[in-house]
C-alpha cells in the first residue's frame, strides 16, 4: 500500500535530461511517497508502519512532511528546491540517490540536531547559517534538528550525465568527496543566483540556470583540487572575513537604519566598492539584504505566536504597522497576519 500524497518533482533520476523547466513544488507541504506496511503493536493490534527510506528517492526526503514547506525548479540535470521548517519540533531530512546533493543553509540555529554525510563524522554545530553541506551520489546524506527559529535550506540536485553534453570534460567521471558544513565564497555567490530563479515570477532563463549548474558542479570539483582558491572571495565581491563582519552587524543591527558608509568602513572600503562587492558577494544590494533580514526576523516571531502583528512590526524598526505590512507583503508575497494564520 502506497501513500496517497503525490510525490514532490521528479520522479527518476532521468528525468533530469529532458531539457525543459519544470516547478517542482509550490506551496504547501508536499511529501514524499513511501511506503506502509501492517505491522503489531506490543497489545498485538494490527497498525501501519512506515518503512525504511526509499535510498532512490530522487529529492530529500523530510519527515514529518507537514513540519515544511517546500518550492523549486526543475532544469536539465539540475533541480533546485528550497524547504523551509514551519515548526520548532523536530525534523529529519534524508537522501540518497544517483545525483549529487548540495545543501546551503540560508539561515537556521537549532536548539538540538546531528548532521552526517556518509564517509565523515557527524556534526551537531548550532548555527549552520551560510553553510553549504556537500553529498556525492549514493552517499548517505542524514540530519535531525530541532529549530530555534524556522530555519531555511536550499537542496540543489545534480545529474552528472545531463550536465556533461556541453562541457570538455566528462563530469559523471570527476571526483566529488562529501563535505560538511563548509565555507566558499565562489560557491555560495552561484548558489544565491540558483536560489533566486526558485522564486522568478515566470521562472529562470532555462540555458542560464543549466549553465550555473555546470559551473556549480565545477567548483565543487575544484575543491577536490585543492585549489587555495577554496575561500576566496568571489572575483570582485567581498572576502570572507568581510562578509561575517558585515552580515553580524545586520544582524545585531536589524531595528535600526544602517548607514551605507558604517557597514563600508567594517569591510575597509569605500562606498562605491563595497556597494558593488557587497552586491556581488550576497546577490543583493545591502539595503534590500538589510530589508531581507528583517523581513525573516518577523517571520521567526510570527511563528512563535507570542507577539502580535504590531509588535513584530514596532520590534523590527518599522513605526506603523501599515508600512511593516507593505514592505512584508512585497518580500514575501502575502501580508504578516495572513502568515501568522497560515502557521496555525
Amino acid at each position: 500500500m502506497l501513500n496517497s500524497s503525490p510525490a514532490i518533482g521528479v520522479t527518476s533520476s532521468s528525468s533530469f535530461g529532458k531539457g525543459t523547466s519544470r516547478a517542482l513544488a509550490y506551496g504547501g507541504a508536499m511529501p514524499i511517497a513511501r511506503p506502509l506496511r501492517l505491522a503489531a503493536d506490543e497489545s498485538g493490534r494490527a497498525v501501519l508502519q512506515r518503512q525504511a527510506v526509499d535510498v532512490s528517492s530522487p529529492t530529500v526526503d523530510v519527515a514529518p512532511h507537514q513540519a515544511v514547506r517546500r518550492r523549486g525548479e526543475q532544469w536539465r540535470g539540475i533541480g533546485a528546491e528550497f524547504v523551509q521548517a514551519m515548526t520548532h519540533h523536530r525534523v529529519d531530512f534524508r537522501f540518497r540517490s544517483q545525483l549529487h546533493l548540495l545543501a546551503a543553509y540560508e539561515q537556521g540555529v537549532r536548539r538540538e540536531g546531528s548532521s552526517y554525510v556518509e564517509g565523515l563524522a557527524r556534526s551537531t554545530l548550532r548555527d549552520v547559517a551560510r553553510k553549504l553541506t556537500f553529498a556525492p551520489e549514493r552517499h548517505e546524506y542524514h540530519e535531525w534538528y530541532e529549530p530555534r527559529v524556522p530555519a531555511g535550506v536550499t537542496y540543489f540536485y545534480f545529474d552528472p550525465a545531463g550536465l556533461q553534453n556541453d562541457c570538455e570534460e566528462n563530469l559523471a567521471d570527476m571526483p566529488l568527496a562529501p563535505r560538511l558544513f563548509f565555507e566558499d565564497a565562489t560557491i555560495w555567490s552561484t548558489v544565491a543566483k540558483l536560489r533566486q530563479a526558485i522564486d522568478a515570477p515566470d521562472g529562470a532563463n532555462r540555458l542560464y540556470a543549466e549553465a550555473l549548474g555546470v559551473v556549480l558542479i565545477h567548483e565543487l570539483a575544484r575543491l577536490n583540487k585543492g585549489s587555495p582558491r577554496a575561500d576566496a572571495a568571489v572575483k570582485g565581491g567581498l572576502a570572507a572575513w568581510q562578509q561575517r563582519i558585515v552580515a553580524a552587524y545586520v544582524e545585531e543591527h536589524l531595528s535600526e537604519q544602517i548607514p551605507l558608509a558604517a557597514l563600508a568602513r567594517l569591510a575597509r572600503l569605500s562606498t562605491f566598492h563595497f556597494c558593488r562587492a557587497f552586491k556581488q558577494s550576497f546577490g543583493v544590494p545591502p539595503h534590500r539584504y538589510h530589508t531581507n533580514r528583517r523581513i525573516e526576523r518577523a517571520k521567526a516571531m510570527l511563528a512563535e505566536r507570542k507577539h502580535s502583528v504590531t509588535e513584530v512590526g514596532l520590534t523590527i524598526g518599522f513605526s506603523e504597522t501599515s508600512s511593516f505590512t507593505a514592505v512584508f507583503r512585497k518580500v514575501t508575497g502575502q501580508t504578516p497576519s495572513r502568515y501568522h494564520r497560515a502557521l496555525g
